[in-house]
């Protein structure tokens, strides 16, 4: 096991590098100049332009401002924010736990969603319960996070005023970005857990249960999920990555504190800095959380188990 982790983690590395090239090139090709967006189209002397070229790093050459971004990065520090004039790493310390916190209500929402509909639309494969499913799902995965959630607002914030529009905080301002952000992600889920229901209830061993007189509801539950359940983990798990970048718009539709926020912002105003750090932080989420899936395989397929031990 430890020796997968670690081919894991080797493996990952480049992977992060090429982030830090590609979030680099990037913001270098934008169109404008940092130090004009600083300075809010105000007069200022060439001493003072090349003063703040100079103390935020712009006045060297590409591989010497690349450099800099690599260090900081390695040691923990991904520099100073041009807007703010705080240490980034504070900014997303700060504001990383509220889009955690929307990232995984989401999550819950997608998987408890995904899973019930795709259950119920494998039992009543063929009918229409199945058919009203699919095109549900569907639906859900093609509307835009935005678009949804300001259908929620108007329905239940103005509408019904059962919950706020707006802000974070408390559990009642978490609930309308989740669901917003969670079913969007929905459909995959119920798509993958009715194919693996269908397929598992194919096998030979679920015949014999039914055969032996055991309770659908027994047999679905007990033996079919465990084994429909690890294409279900991986999409789930990927999609909580899926999330932290998604959260991006929500947060913005919900005037929400989060990592989101901040980089809409920082990119609005060219702040390098926050937005290499948001960047590579969600790409570290992503490798991490991709690593979790494939550890928890082996927990719960004992076949995995048996082929990791191996390695």
């Amino acid at each position: 096991m430890l020796r997968v982790v670690l081919s894991r983690i080797g493996a990952a590395i480049p992977t992060l590098l090429g982030v830090m090239v590609i979030i680099f090139i990037t913001l270098r090709m934008l169109p404008g100049d940092p130090i004009a967006t600083i300075l809010g189209g105000a007069d200022a002397s060439p001493e003072t332009v090349a003063n703040l070229r100079a103390q935020f790093g712009l006045d060297g050459s590409m591989i010497e401002q690349f450099w800099i971004f690599f260090r900081d990065v390695v040691t923990f520090d991904f520099g100073t924010s041009y807007a703010t004039r705080q240490p980034v790493s504070a900014t997303i310390a700060q504001q990383l736990p509220h889009t955690l916190q929307l990232a995984l209500a989401a999550a819950a929402v997608s998987a408890s969603v995904g899973i019930l509909l795709g259950v119920a639309a494998a039992i009543q494969r063929g009918g229409i319960a199945d058919a009203l499913i699919r095109v549900l799902s569907l639906i859900n995965t093609s509307m835009p996070s935005f678009w949804l959630g300001l259908l929620l607002i108007m329905a239940f914030s103005f509408g019904l005023g059962w919950f706020p529009a707006t802000g974070s905080g408390s559990f009642a301002q978490l609930v309308l970005p989740a669901i917003t952000l969670g079913l969007s992600a929905a459909g995959t889920v119920t798509r993958v857990v009715r194919n693996s229901v269908i397929e598992v209830l194919g096998e030979n061993y679920v015949t014999a249960l039914f055969a032996k007189g055991l309770r659908r509801r027994a047999v679905v539950g007990i033996h079919v999920l465990r084994n429909a359940v690890i294409p279900t983990v991986t999409v789930v798990g990927l999609q909580l990555g899926a999330l932290l970048a998604g959260a991006v718009i929500v947060e913005a539709v919900f005037s929400r504190q989060g990592i989101g926020q901040s980089l809409v912002q920082a990119i609005n105003g060219q702040d390098y800095p926050m937005v290499q750090g948001v960047v590579f932080v969600i790409a570290v989420l992503y490798v991490v959380i991709n690593l979790i899936v494939d550890i928890s395989y082996a927990y719960i397929d004992p076949r995995v188990r048996a082929v990791v031990g191996k390695a």
